[in-house]
C-alpha cells in the first residue's frame, strides 16, 4: 500500500462524492423546518475548521494513516486500542451507509426484493473496488464526476423550471431564533456529513503531492456543501415545512414532483442512479479505511485477504443495526452523532493534536539543542 498514490484532483473528486454521499438521501435537519439549510451552513462551517485540526496531525506525521500516528502520538499500548476502535467505528459507519441505501432502493423501486439480497450486492460490488485498489477507484470516480454533476444540474434546471419553487416556504428566517439552529449544529450537522472527514485522515498519505492536501480537501467540501445547501433549499421551497418534515426521503419527493411540458416526469431513475454511485463511493471509502487500519495495525503483508471478513461484518451489521428504517433513521439522528461521532470526529482528535504539538515541539527543541552542541564544539569555534 505504500506505493499507492493518487493525484490531487482524485482526492478532490473522492471528497466530493464521499461528503455528498447519503447526505442528501436524508432531509438533514429537517426538525429546524425552513432554517436547516442555515444549521448545514453552520455546519459546514465547524466542519471546515474541524478538518483543519486533521490536517495539521497529518503535516506532523504525513507517511503514516490515523491508525499508525495515533500510536506514535499515545504510545503502542494505548494507540492500539485507539485504533482498533477508530477500526470498528469506520466499519460502523460503512454498515449505516449501506443500510441507507438498502432501505431506500427496497422502499422505492425495488419493493419485493429482500433488504439481505441489495446489501449483499451492494457489499460485493465493494469488495471488487477494494481489491482493484485506491487508484482505481480514484479512477473511475473521475469518470463518474462529471455525470453527477450534470445529473445535478439538470434537475436543479428541472426543478426551477417546473414551477416547484415557492421562496416563501424558506420564511420566516430563525423564527425561534438562532439556539435551536446552533443545537442542531452541533448535534448534528457538524458530524453528519463533514466530521466524516475524518476518513481522510486514513488516505492523505497516499496523495502524491502532500502540500496540496490542504487546499483541495477544504475545496471539495465547501463545492459539495454548497451542493447539500441549495438541495436543502429546494426541498424546503418545492415541498414546503409540513412535507419535508414528514418526508423520509425529501430529495426524492421533490424529484417525483417534476413536471415539464407534459411527458418529462417520473425522473426518479435519476435520483437513484445518483443514490447507488454516491453511497458506494462512500462505503467504499470507509471499507478501504477499515481494511488499511486493520493492516497497518495488525501487521497483514495481504490486505486483500482482509475485505471478505470485513465485508461480512459489515453487511451483518447493516441488516441487524435497527429493526425498521424509522429505528434506524432515529438512531443515526439522535444517538450515533453524540456517542460516536462526537468522540471519534472532535474529541479524540483534538486530544491527538495537543499531545502531538508539545511531542514534536519538545523534539524540536531538543533537535535545535543538539545542533547548537555541535556547532559550538566544532574544529572553527575552537
Amino acid at each position: 500500500m505504500d506505493t499507492i498514490k493518487i493525484s490531487s484532483f482524485q482526492l478532490f473528486v473522492l471528497v466530493f462524492l464521499f461528503e455528498m454521499g447519503s447526505a442528501i438521501v436524508v432531509g438533514i435537519a429537517s426538525g429546524l423546518k425552513q432554517d436547516a439549510w442555515i444549521a448545514v451552513l453552520l455546519g459546514m462551517a465547524g466542519g471546515l475548521l474541524l478538518f483543519l485540526v486533521y490536517h495539521r496531525l497529518f503535516s506532523y506525521y504525513p507517511d503514516l494513516p490515523l491508525t499508525g500516528y495515533v500510536q506514535k502520538i499515545t504510545g503502542k499500548f494505548i494507540g492500539s486500542i485507539l485504533g482498533f476502535l477508530y477500526i470498528v467505528y469506520f466499519i460502523y459507519c460503512a454498515s449505516r451507509v449501506t443500510r441507507d441505501i438498502g432501505e431506500l432502493l427496497t422502499t422505492t423501486i425495488y419493493t419485493n426484493t429482500p433488504l439481505f439480497i441489495i446489501n449483499t450486492l451492494m457489499i460485493l460490488t465493494v469488495i471488487y473496488a477494494i481489491h482493484k485498489g485506491l487508484e482505481v477507484l480514484a479512477r473511475v470516480g473521475e469518470l463518474l464526476f462529471m455525470m453527477v454533476y450534470l445529473m445535478a444540474f439538470t434537475g436543479f434546471l428541472l426543478v426551477v423550471f417546473s414551477g416547484l419553487i415557492h421562496l416563501e416556504n424558506l420564511k420566516p428566517i430563525l423564527e425561534n431564533g438562532i439556539m435551536p439552529v446552533i443545537k442542531k449544529t452541533m448535534g448534528e450537522t457538524i458530524t453528519f456529513p463533514f466530521g466524516e472527514m475524518i476518513i481522510f485522515t486514513m488516505i492523505l498519505p497516499h496523495l502524491n503531492e502532500p502540500k496540496k492536501a490542504k487546499f483541495v480537501c477544504l475545496s471539495g467540501m465547501i463545492l459539495s456543501g454548497i451542493n447539500i445547501i441549495i438541495t436543502t433549499i429546494i426541498n424546503i421551497a418545492s415541498l414546503g415545512t409540513d412535507l419535508i418534515i414528514r418526508s423520509p426521503f425529501p430529495l426524492l419527493s421533490t424529484i417525483s414532483k417534476i413536471e415539464l411540458m407534459n411527458f418529462i416526469e417520473r425522473l426518479d431513475v435519476f435520483f437513484m442512479l445518483y443514490l447507488v454511485i454516491g453511497g458506494f463511493f462512500k462505503i467504499t471509502l470507509y471499507f478501504y479505511a477499515a481494511v488499511l487500519g486493520a493492516t497497518e495495525l495488525f501487521k497483514f503483508k495481504n490486505p486483500g485477504k482482509l475485505s471478505f471478513p470485513v465485508g461480512f461484518i459489515v453487511l451483518f451489521a447493516s441488516l441487524t443495526i435497527a429493526s425498521n428504517y424509522a429505528e434506524h433513521i432515529k438512531e443515526g439522528l439522535k444517538i450515533v452523532p453524540i456517542y460516536l461521532h462526537w468522540p471519534f470526529q472532535i474529541i479524540i482528535p483534538m486530544m491527538l493534536l495537543v499531545i502531538a504539538f508539545f511531542r514534536n515541539r519538545k523534539k524540536k527543541q531538543k533537535t535545535n539543542s543538539d545542533q547548537t552542541s555541535k556547532s559550538e564544539m566544532s574544529p572553527a569555534n575552537q
